[in-house]
């Protein structure tokens, strides 16, 4: 064959087979060239989807409330007369919001159906011969239980029960009134009662009534006849001295220990029942430049809410002061212009509010979130009087003696913007604090929903972790992809990369149950480790370089770095063995101990320290191999020139290798820590779940991610708590992302910078 055809045979590009091979070539790529992409998108529009749905759930949060006519079979419910005679006293609804209550001046219980006004029961109190009813108290808006007083002294306490039944399917709920302190009045004063106070429990209560300037406590005890079931009542009547007050209304903590008087002008008396030498008037406040409207408990009874005609509503409650004393404290206020506030109703469940003014504006509001939920003008002029439903979804109006019935829409009012990242000064508290206590055993309960601790107890548990992890896994990267021979390396690499396999529930059981009470028992040997282990490494790396040759060329080249393995193993036993003898030479006692008693700091046998160190082991293969993989990509004639004009392979490794590698080891210790920031069962399980906020390195904290996996499972679905929590998910997606994408702006800032060397 010619030179000619052999030329012409090797370039021909055109044949079948060739033709062929690029057809399936450019078919490869461009499947892959597709998958890769839809791969790409599918990512992006998976966490898209993932931001949504928490913002799907989280938005109804920050809704407002909305009130509107309620409707039945899709027809506003009309205003219609108020059912019974006489004057209102009272007014309420039960469960259900289908059959309401009157309670009137001529002592009469009048159940009617709340959408038309149809009286379905009444009922006429025990009002004494020749006496009329001059006063009107209730325990509590929750209990159900009144008291009228009487003008010949007496009064009578009395609770509306319903019982519900299902005749043939069908609800039906009829109201009953039972009389717990008996049928007959009760003597407690010795003329009018023209202002009343009750509380108390099952057997024990107070009554507290009389003049405006001199007022009887009632005390009153039951006992049950375990014979005849009979109960009966034993009372105690007691003159209270003369407080210098006259009382416009009074309120009788459920404890009994502490009354409160409103009076003329603003004035605010608070009385301490159970004060040495007997009752007496503790503190005299103007709390108010205007005269008090309304004056209510809140729920619970701990709180006292004042309204005035200055159309400020005020929330106070009782404080230890620095002498160790109770001081009634006004703690938040709330504002509806400025009409007079002429009515308030207290929530049933809740720790909120509503009130309505001279102008008939309509208030909503939450007391611990400092919100208002709405304000709105719902009718013309004056309101006699507002009811709550017990599940604040309905309210009933009074006006010219016409009732009407509204839908109120308000999921969600105890959620705003300082209560859950601001200080919150809570019932009982000494002042503001951040705290999460999202449950607890009684109805009247306080949530508290302070992200605040939940977002420190991550940021401390992932910096102790990056603390202990990170220096370990890049120097240990940076031996391994440098210095150590590839034989060696072979075989470290893939051993630390497999710690990564490890389940963490694992890491975690074993730091709970193991790690953390040996680490109780040996926080001193912990401590002297870390000051003995690396001066132990320099002593040997010092000694070993000044060892004869002989002895140092019998290990190869790269592989003196496993005689550092029965030094670590030495050093750490010597640290351990000495340390009870340094606890008892410089502390007296154990190293814990003194650390409690001398520094005040307390120590928790979860404690951030734990975490730390089993976090850190949790992190390290993830920062070791993303470092390692950087280090050791770095092209080698960089490292061959800089030798090559003299520069030591530390010289090189700090001023041309690190560089060069920087973006690849920033990536591995945000990775790290966005490992650290989301980790669940290591910090559920060993730092004892206290959502507290303390520095302090022998103290536990709860992180978000531990939060969500511990109490999603006990809340309901949709409730403010189910929703808080997916708030909190939200907020370490929103960390989690603010933080890759400030990670991966500052890798391409040192790729830019340093991928020209």
């Amino acid at each position: 064959m010619s030179k000619d055809n052999i030329a012409s045979a090797e370039l021909d590009f055109n044949t079948p087979s060739a033709k062929r091979n690029r057809s399936i070539r450019a078919l490869k790529d461009k499947f892959a060239s597709v998958g890769i992409a839809f791969g790409g998108i599918s990512v992006i529009v998976a966490i898209l989807l993932i931001f949504f749905y928490l913002l799907y759930e989280v938005a109804p949060l920050f809704e407002s409330a909305d009130i509107e006519r309620w409707q039945e079979n899709n027809q506003q419910v009309a205003p219609y007369s108020v059912p019974g005679e006489g004057k209102t006293l009272y007014l309420t609804m039960e469960e259900q919001a289908e059959i309401g209550l009157r309670i009137t001046d001529s002592g009469q219980l009048v159940f009617f159906n709340t959408l038309n006004g149809d009286v379905i029961k009444q009922e006429s109190i025990n009002v004494p011969a020749g006496a009329t009813v001059t006063s009107f108290a209730i325990a509590s808006e929750y209990s159900g239980i009144f008291a009228l007083g009487f003008s010949n002294g007496e009064a009578i306490v009395f609770k509306q029960t319903y019982k519900s039944t299902y005749p043939d399917g069908i609800r039906v709920i009829t109201p009953e009134v039972a009389y717990p302190l008996g049928t007959a009045p009760i003597s407690i004063s010795e003329g009018p009662v023209e202002v009343l106070a009750l509380n108390g429990s099952e057997d024990e209560w107070t009554i507290v009534g009389g003049q405006r300037s001199k007022l009887t406590a009632t005390d009153v005890t039951l006992s049950l006849n375990i014979i005849t079931d009979e109960v009966s009542a034993e009372t105690n009547t007691f003159t209270l001295p003369n407080m210098n007050i006259p009382a416009k209304k009074l309120l009788l903590m459920p404890d009994r220990s502490w009354m409160m008087i409103a009076s003329d002008g603003g004035k605010l008396g608070i009385v301490n029942m159970k004060a040495e030498g007997g009752p007496a008037i503790t503190q005299l406040i103007e709390a108010t430049t205007g005269n008090i409207t309304s004056f209510e408990m809140l729920l619970g009874g701990n709180s006292l809410l004042i309204s005035d005609d200055l159309g400020v509503t005020s929330q106070w409650f009782l404080v230890r002061n620095d002498k160790n004393q109770w001081v009634m404290t006004k703690v938040r206020s709330f504002e509806n212009g400025k009409a007079a506030v002429s009515s308030i109703s207290i929530e049933h469940r809740r720790k909120g509010f509503v009130t309505i003014s001279e102008q008939g504006q309509l208030s909503f509001y939450s007391t611990t979130a400092h919100r208002t939920s709405l304000s709105a003008a719902i009718i013309d002029g004056n309101a006699d009087m507002i009811a709550l439903a017990p599940r604040s979804n309905a309210l009933l109006v009074e006006q010219n003696n016409q009732l009407s019935l509204w839908a109120i829409h308000n999921e969600h009012p105890e959620i705003s913007w300082s209560a859950i990242w601001e200080k919150v000064w809570y019932e009982g508290y000494e002042e503001p604090e951040y705290t999460w206590q999202s449950s607890a055993s009684t109805n009247d309960f306080e949530p508290k929903y302070s992200l605040m601790p939940l977002a420190f107890g991550t940021l401390k548990a992932a910096f102790y972790a990056m603390l202990f992890g990170t220096p370990l896994a890049i120097c240990g990267a940076i031996y391994t992809a440098y210095f150590m021979v590839p034989a060696m390396r072979r075989k470290v690499k893939p051993f630390i990369e497999l710690m990564e396999a490890l389940p963490t529930v694992i890491l975690g059981f074993l730091a709970g149950l193991w790690l953390a009470p040996f680490m109780e028992v040996n926080l001193a040997g912990i401590f002297v480790t870390l000051l003995v282990l690396p001066a132990a490494i320099i002593v040997f790396a010092y000694a070993w370089s000044g060892a004869p040759k002989a002895i140092r060329y019998l290990i190869p080249d790269g592989w003196d770095a496993a005689l550092l393995v029965p030094v670590i193993i030495l050093a750490t036993y010597f640290s351990f063995a000495i340390a009870p003898y340094l606890e008892q030479m410089l502390f007296g006692t154990e190293m814990r101990y003194w650390v409690t008693s001398e520094l005040g700091i307390p120590y928790d046998q979860r404690n951030a320290l734990v975490v730390g160190v089993a976090m850190g082991f949790a992190i390290i293969p993830t920062i070791f191999s993303i470092t390692e993989d950087a280090i050791f990509a770095v092209p080698k004639h960089l490292s061959y020139g800089s030798l090559a004009l003299g520069a030591t392979p530390w010289q090189t490794l700090v001023r041309v290798v690190m560089p060069t590698a920087s973006p690849g080891i920033f990536s591995a210790v945000m990775i790290g820590m966005g490992r650290a920031v989301g980790e669940t069962m290591i910090v559920l399980m060993a730092t004892g779940n206290t959502p507290i906020m303390d520095v302090n390195i022998f103290e536990g904290m709860r992180t978000l991610a531990a939060n969500i996996a511990v109490e999603m499972p006990e809340s309901e679905v949709g409730s403010t708590h189910f929703r808080i929590l997916f708030l909190a998910a939200f907020v370490l997606f929103i960390f989690t992302f603010m933080v890759n994408t400030l990670a991966e702006l500052v890798r391409q800032r040192l790729r830019k910078k340093y991928g020209s060397l």
